[in-house]
């Protein structure tokens, strides 16, 4: 209370002082700085100023202060309403600034085109913009004082341009449409090294060329707009190699970009899938981290985990007990939990210097209090995990980028916005059947897929993504003939055949077809997506352990002694055997402490190194629209021994 009373004078001798100056402002529903800049005839930048905390966003019922000597004017009668004071224009501004209102589709990147500026100047003149990021409505500050062209001694036109950090001389190079060696000559000062800060002389027209390759450092060479990633092609790409960067197929990257039919070439403008991932650097095979721990500083883990125990403390009519039996989400975080808890006593044991710090995120789909718990308590953490809705998650990224925190998602599958330090611990499902279809390809297979009618996604999925694919499937009525199969196996290769049915009457005839083809044929069977009627009594195991039923799968079968020793004590400790999200909780806690605790920082160990815990592999690929997902998946197998093997 008394930390409260001193921090409310605080706030009143602040009004004291500044109140000549400043006039006090009340956060409505749906104001954001840009309207309220609007509003008050001033810049956003102004605001920012006064009130840095507003960079990371405005709360409804908020105070901001608002620089009164570019509010209203004397002549604005007491009467008027706020509405009606007169909004910025190219006239009350300087002649070389004025005020732009995003439209939607525009992209940082077709704004610098616009208006000849970098993304750097909107981002100073517009702060705002590292944290929102680019909104339709939002009211820009366009100031085109630094790079208008001006005369030097000689009376010949220049444009000055304040070198930023990261630029280099190639990008600023291609920026203005000359050459690195010609802005070396008209910058002899830059030939040793390029400062930041320094001002250069660029002469000429001083205006971006219009081919498309302005702007290809590796920063710059993606834009955003809605779900699709803009990429612009570098020197020396091919259509391999960036096949291979992006993890993505040429059926499906030709399909987003039919120019590339004519051939791969520097500057050009590719659309890619903002889902997409890619790798910088080749990794290590599964390092061993437990053998490489740093004594280093003492190193602090943040957990937040959604155990809800106020609303479990305030429910008085259900029963711990009850609540216990019947909400599976209670169970999951207390499960995921106790996994966590056997990761931190591995920790002790092998030395990290490590403290950690578990909050209840008291989570909903819709609610969480995560926020503010990282606003408190976490903005000094070397990593985050939690929380478990990716939208809450998403939320502590945001928070926590400016500053470089790993943010690992420990459950979702869910990956909507991105940021430079969200790392996915799960692959979604699209990354798993990649990495089957993956799999089959490097084995030379022919696939054959049997897709049947509720499964039209998976239909859809095939035809955009894995067009050599060849697809069966039942007639119009229903109805599946056996030797639609066979006449698309081929000799002296591995014949897949991918089954996608529900239907009893289909995954039969499939089985029957394939065992009936095998003395003349080398087949397996696959499946993408676990499948219930597969488990079916009158469908024996027998049956697809001769066929070597394939998957992909986020976990692993370990028999190994550090396995048996894991469960061995889990049980010890908690009277029941590990489920799958408390193994999850183990590897996922594990891992984290244990790339927290080696020479090399988080993201460079997520960058080079591949490990692998009870169960679950963390291979961390760079997502091209930022942040990292996890691509750490098995491909396993139906043995005919009855055991389940990994494909090699």
């Amino acid at each position: 209370m008394f930390k409260k009373v001193v921090y409310i004078l605080v706030l009143l001798i602040g009004f004291t002082v500044f109140g000549q100056n400043y006039t006090k402002h009340t956060v409505v529903k749906g104001e954001t700085i840009a309207s309220i800049a609007q509003k008050y005839n001033v810049t956003p930048f102004d605001i920012y100023k006064l009130n840095p905390d507003s960079q990371n966003g405005i709360q409804l019922n908020s105070v901001i202060l608002i620089p009164k000597s570019v509010t209203k004017t004397k002549e604005t009668t007491r009467g008027e309403s706020e509405s009606s004071v007169a909004k910025p224009t190219s006239k009350s501004l300087s002649q070389a600034t004025q005020i732009h209102i995003v439209k939607p589709k525009e992209t940082l990147y077709s704004l610098t085109k616009l208006y000849t500026i970098t993304v750097e100047e909107l981002e100073k003149n517009n702060p705002f913009l590292k944290t929102d990021g680019l909104q339709p409505g939002q009211e820009l500050v366009i100031n085109k004082n630094a790079n208008s062209p001006k005369m030097d001694t000689n009376s010949k036109m220049f444009t000055q341009h304040e070198v930023q950090p990261k630029e280099t001389k190639y990008g600023i190079a291609n920026t203005y449409g000359i050459s690195v060696e010609e802005l070396e000559k008209q910058n002899p000062e830059i030939v040793a090294s390029l400062p930041v800060g320094y001002k250069l002389k660029i002469h000429g027209s001083g205006t971006k060329t219009a081919t498309p390759k302005e702007i290809i450092s590796e920063e710059k060479a993606v834009v955003k707009t809605d779900n699709v990633f803009e990429y612009i092609v570098k020197a020396g790409e091919t259509l391999y190699s960036l096949t291979k960067q992006f993890n993505i197929t040429t059926e499906k990257l030709t399909s987003l970009n039919p120019q590339l039919t004519d051939g791969v070439k520097e500057g050009m403008l590719l659309k890619l899938p903002a889902s997409i991932s890619y790798t910088k650097t080749k990794k290590n095979q599964l390092a061993d981290l437990t053998q490489t721990i740093s004594k280093k500083d003492r190193i602090e883990l943040v957990l937040l985990l959604p155990f809800n125990i106020s609303k479990i403390e305030s429910d008085t009519l259900v029963s711990t007990a009850s609540r216990l039996k019947k909400d599976k989400f209670l169970n999951m975080t207390l499960d995921f939990y106790s996994g966590a808890l056997m990761a931190i006593d591995s920790a002790k044991v092998l030395g990290m210097n490590i403290n950690v710090k578990i909050y209840d995120s008291q989570e909903t789909k819709f609610s969480s209090n995560a926020v503010s718990i990282v606003r408190e308590s976490a903005q000094n953490a070397d990593a985050v995990i939690g929380p478990f809705y990716q939208n809450h998650v998403e939320k502590v990224a945001e928070i926590l980028e400016s500053k470089n925190i790993p943010v690992i998602s420990p459950l979702s599958k869910d990956y909507e916005k991105s940021y430079k330090n969200l790392y996915q611990a799960t692959p979604n499902n699209d990354l798993l059947k990649q990495a089957m279809f993956d799999y089959m390809k490097s084995k030379n297979g022919n696939i054959i897929a049997v897709v049947d009618l509720k499964k039209p996604e998976i239909k859809q999925y095939l035809i955009e993504n894995q067009k050599d694919t060849k697809l069966v499937g039942p007639t119009e009525k229903g109805s599946f003939v056996s030797d639609s199969i066979r006449k698309y196996f081929v000799k002296d290769r591995l014949n897949f055949v991918v089954m996608e049915s529900e239907s009893y009457y289909t995954i039969t005839s499939t089985l029957t077809a394939m065992t009936n083809a095998m003395k003349d044929y080398q087949l397996q069977l696959v499946i993408l997506e676990p499948n219930e009627m597969l488990d079916n009594e009158e469908i024996a195991l027998s049956r697809l352990t001769k066929l070597k039923m394939t998957y992909p799968s986020l976990t692993r079968e370990n028999e190994s002694p550090e396995a048996a020793r894991f469960e061995k004590t889990f049980k010890k400790k908690n009277r029941v055997l590990p489920n799958q999200y408390a193994v999850r909780g183990f590897d996922i806690t594990f891992d984290t402490m244990l790339r927290l605790s080696q020479e090399k920082q988080f993201k460079e160990s997520v960058q080079s190194t591949v490990t692998e815990q009870i169960e679950n592999k963390f291979d961390y690929d760079q997502k091209v629209a930022g942040g990292y997902i996890n691509n750490g998946i098995y491909i396993l197998y139906y043995n005919t021994d009855l055991t389940i093997k990994q494909a090699e």
